[in-house]
């Protein structure tokens, strides 16, 4: 099973073909327009299933299937929580909990950004117990901009989520540190000199002991398309 986070800067109708080369099983991609206007080529793969959200139908948060999975949106989603997307993911063989995530939500004085993901993992800690969960997408966040007066910042986010036995893939993958990753996902106006880590793939122990691979695409590849460059998590099955 192949998992990509790429935040693709919107048009995501003029970029899925170089994304879709990496054959993604699941693809969650922020800033992705309304599906009623994805008018792809016609040897561009078609997704199997898709969710989104958002109030702007030129950029909001697109979920994709392209397998087997069907995904299907969980019933206590709370909306409130605009971009944190509770998702049943299933194939008859093998099913998880998803959560799609773009930390990103103006209307929340209370944080916009970290402080969403902090609030879901505590509205939704019922489902967060340590087996086939997955957190993943633009977290818009690092170790480095913690709030230290704020709960709810990254560090203690992942201090949370490490003891619900869920772990960063690329940390424990390419034996990083929070906040000092060697791999940006981010540079900031498209500038080579303005790195960030700040997408992510969390994945509950018994999803983590499956990870194969945890690739970071490439400035040069990827900066024509969008400041983000992917994160592609590989499970064995």
């Amino acid at each position: 099973m192949r998992i990509i986070t790429w935040n693709c800067n919107m048009a995501f109708r003029k970029k899925a073909d170089f994304i879709l080369t990496y054959n993604p099983d699941i693809l969650i991609v922020p800033e992705c327009e309304n599906p009623d206007k994805l008018l792809f080529s016609i040897n561009t793969p078609k997704p199997t299933d898709v969710l989104w959200f958002g109030k702007n139908n030129s950029k909001g948060l697109a979920i994709f299937s392209y397998s087997n999975f069907r995904l299907t949106l969980l019933e206590n989603h709370n909306q409130d929580l605009q971009m944190i997307i509770p998702v049943a993911v299933t194939d008859g063989q093998f099913d998880f909990n998803l959560f799609a995530i773009w930390a990103n939500n103006p209307t929340d004085r209370d944080g916009q950004y970290i402080e969403q993901v902090w609030k879901a993992v505590q509205y939704y800690s019922a489902l967060l117990k340590d087996t086939k969960t997955i957190l993943v997408g633009d977290f818009n966040s690092n170790t480095i901009w913690d709030k230290k007066h704020r709960e709810g910042n990254h560090s203690n986010l992942v201090k949370l989520l490490e003891g619900r036995g869920i772990f960063s893939t690329y940390h424990i993958y390419h034996k990083q540190t929070q906040g000092t990753e060697v791999h940006p996902t981010l540079y900031m106006y498209r500038h080579r000199d303005k790195p960030y880590h700040i997408d992510y793939c969390f994945a509950s122990k018994d999803l983590l002991n499956k990870v194969s691979s945890v690739e970071v695409g490439d400035f040069d590849k990827w900066i024509i398309h969008s400041d983000h460059v992917p994160v592609i998590i590989t499970f064995d099955n």
